[in-house]
Formats: C-alpha cells, sequence, structure tokens
C-alpha cells in the first residue's frame, strides 16, 4: 500500500470524469431497464470501439477531431438501426442488439489482427484509461453532457424513439473512450437495477449517489494497490448495489408502482 499514490493532480481528473459519465448514465440507465433493452449499451459502445479502431488504422491520432467524427458517426449510425429494429422486430430486438456487439466486437478484433499493439488496444478499449484523463479532456466533453442532459430533460427527449437512441449514442461514444466499454455498461446497468423500485426522484439521487460513492473508493484502491481502475469500479458498484439492497429491507423508501 502506498499512501503517496493518493495524488489528486492524477485522482482529480480521473473522478471528475466519473462524475460525468454518472452524470448521463444514471438516468440513460433507468430508461435503458424500462426499456427492457439492457444491452443496448454493450452493443452501441462497441460499434462506437470499432469507430475509434477503425479511424486509428488509419493513423489519426487517438483524441483527434477526425477519430471523433468516425466514432459518433459509427454509434449514430448503430442507434438507428436499433431504433428501427425497435420499430419493426420489437419481439426479438434484445437478440438483434446481441448480434450487433458480437460482429462490432470481432470486426475490432479482425482491424486489430496484425497490430503488434492490438491486444493493449483492445484492452485500453475494454477496461479504460480513467487514471491517464486530463481536465483539457474532460472540456468538450462537459459541454457534450451539458446538451445532452439539456435535451434528455429540458425537452422529453427520451421518450422519443429516435431522440433516445441518437443521445444514448452520443453519450456512450464520449463515455467509451474515458472508461472503458466495461465500467459504461456498469455505470448505466448497476446504479438503474438497485434503484429499479424507487420513484423517478429518489431513483435519480439514489443512483448517483452509489456511483459517486463507487468511483471515488475505487479509484483511491486501484491507486492504494496498484489494480486496474476500470474493473475494481464495477466491482464497487456492485457490491455497493447489494449493500443498498439491504438497507432498503430495513427502510422503507417510495417506490413505484
Amino acid at each position: 500500500m502506498n499512501w503517496d499514490s493518493l495524488d489528486i493532480a492524477i485522482l482529480g481528473p480521473a473522478f471528475l470524469a466519473g462524475l460525468l459519465v454518472l452524470s448521463t448514465h444514471v438516468p440513460m440507465g433507468r430508461e435503458v431497464l424500462r426499456r427492457g433493452i439492457i444491452f443496448i449499451d454493450l452493443a452501441v459502445a462497441q460499434i462506437a470501439g470499432l469507430g475509434l479502431i477503425a479511424a486509428a488504422s488509419f493513423g489519426w491520432e487517438t483524441h483527434g477531431w477526425e477519430v471523433q467524427i468516425v466514432a459518433v458517426t459509427a454509434a449514430l449510425l448503430g442507434a438507428l438501426l436499433l431504433n428501427q429494429c425497435e420499430k419493426h422486430w420489437p419481439d426479438i430486438e434484445e437478440a438483434l442488439i446481441g448480434v450487433m456487439f458480437v460482429l462490432a466486437a470481432t470486426g475490432g478484433i479482425l482491424l486489430l489482427a496484425n497490430n503488434p499493439q492490438g491486444g493493449e488496444h483492445l484492452k485500453e478499449l475494454l477496461v479504460g484509461q480513467i487514471l491517464w484523463v486530463t481536465y483539457e479532456q474532460l472540456i468538450p466533453i462537459l459541454i457534450v453532457y451539458a446538451v445532452v442532459l439539456a435535451l434528455w430533460f429540458g425537452f422529453d427527449v427520451r421518450h422519443r424513439r429516435l431522440g433516445f437512441y441518437s443521445l444514448f449514442a452520443i453519450s456512450i461514444t464520449a463515455s467509451v473512450q474515458l472508461v472503458g466499454v466495461y465500467l459504461v455498461f456498469a455505470s448505466l446497468i448497476i446504479p438503474a437495477l438497485a434503484t429499479r423500485l424507487l420513484d423517478a426522484k429518489l431513483g435519480l439521487l439514489t443512483g448517483y449517489t452509489i456511483g459517486i460513492i463507487s468511483y471515488a473508493l475505487g479509484l483511491s484502491l486501484s491507486a492504494l494497490f496498484d489494480l486496474p481502475s476500470g474493473a475494481i469500479i464495477v466491482w464497487l458498484l456492485a457490491l455497493s448495489a447489494v449493500g443498498f439492497g439491504l438497507i432498503t429491507k430495513v427502510i422503507r423508501l417510495p417506490i413505484t408502482e
């Protein structure tokens, strides 16, 4: 254990990145759960990742504007396809989402097959590099998320099918570059599962609390014990959700009917 590793210069940007991800993923996770399309985030994240890999194969900088355009375009195209799946084949939508995830994942593997650093790129895509995030990287993410949240809550876009899928794709594209596919999925679904029986306001507040505690503890433990930050935060999200479930057995909270 190394207490000197608790460096605010490193943990500060990483924690802020986690807060930004939670800001959109907690409410979106509740909507995903309500719609019953649990694995949509994995599929869209993997499609965005495929766009990133494809762009990088052209030699473009990882955080360059060309890569961002390709990643967002790929995610939006995937979202449009999912929108059509929900419209025309709602009975098999979850299966189609799974197929899209597998195709995007294996497509990334094929693109990286002859890349000597392919394994490292895949690891970064899945687990993320949250500890290496800088404040400068977070500024455009902050702007994007502010617009997404304004449309989500202010204009109620989430209840329009195409609007939901579009905002979801944009948010996931930004998040997967910060925290990786695994943590994107966990940040969306685990708080939503833990608070699924609560009313809207209390559910959001509790979901944010679970996420904030998990990110704070996860980043601290990752630094102290030199563990992969994304993986440990996923586990702490799960443990926090279980802990909340035990608390609700003792305290009666307002629930949705």
